[in-house]
Parts: C-alpha cells; structure tokens; sequence
C-alpha cells in the first residue's frame, strides 16, 4: 500500500464528474487499499478519488473506526431528515463550514468483489456519505455551506 497525495482546492481536478468503473481491475483493488491509508494517515473520515486525482467514482468512508466501506460507482437512493452540522475536507485543511444535509441516507454502491451493496446511514455516517459522492460529481461542500467558519468559532 501506499500513501497518496491529496490534491488541494484550486486544483481543477476537483470540479470534474468522475467517469464510472467497469472492471473491477488489481489497479482498482490497490487504489482502494492505498485510499484508505491515505484517509488514515490524514486523520479523515472519508477520501473521494478526485482528492487523489483519480477521476473515476470511487470513494471510502470510516466513521468508526475499524469500519470502512469502500464505495465503486455509488449513488444515493434515499434519504430523509435534516441535519445542519460543520463540515470540513482534506483538500481545503483548516477550513470550515456550516452544512445542511440529509440525516439519513441509503447508497447503493459495488463492493471489491463486484457485489452491489446498500449501506443505510445517519447522522456522521450519512453525512460522510454525502460529502464523498459530492466530490465525484466535482461539488466541493463549500458550494453547499451556508456559511464558513471563522477559526475562533473553532475553539
């Protein structure tokens, strides 16, 4: 495994839609195992492939630890409730905003073995969720935030 680098905001490659993945390939098994140490090493909860400049739409989340789910072409199908919470990103470090999203969500997704899975989650998890199918479709959250923090509000 390796580490990857995250690419910052400002990069074009984080605007882009994300072309879908047809074979699940050993290049697509060793981008998934490298996001995840690169997602542990940055202390994230989720990392999308756009993050690592990879246009395909793939992502992992890890909102408790020890639990990854590894997303290939994913999508939501559901949704329901509301929550407004902080949101920040690896490729904007040191920044921070304010959020709606859903407090529930269901994403339909390929696992490693080319298996179609669902994955309900709330609250941080949904939340995750949203955030990293965001990116495959090139929306940074600051495009969603009603507001960005001040640093002193951090504290």
């Amino acid at each position: 495994m390796a580490r990857l680098t995250i690419i910052k905001e400002g990069d074009d490659t984080l605007r882009k839609v994300c072309r879908p993945v047809t074979e699940i390939t050993p290049r697509i098994l060793r981008l998934l195992d490298d996001m995840v140490e690169t997602m542990h090493h940055a202390q994230g909860v989720g990392l999308a492939a756009p993050q690592v400049g990879i246009l395909r739409r793939i992502a992992v989340v890890e909102t408790e630890p020890g639990t990854v789910y590894e997303l290939i072409n994913p999508e939501i199908i559901a949704s329901e409730g509301e929550q407004i919470g902080t949101e920040g990103c690896l490729s904007s470090p040191g920044e921070y905003g304010v959020v709606t999203r859903p407090m529930t969500v269901t994403v339909r997704a390929m696992n490693r073995k080319g298996e179609i899975i669902c994955y309900t989650g709330s609250e941080l998890l949904a939340r995750a969720f949203c955030h990293e199918l965001d990116h495959l479709d090139g929306i940074l959250y600051k495009d969603k935030a009603s507001r960005m923090l001040d640093p002193k509000e951090l504290d």
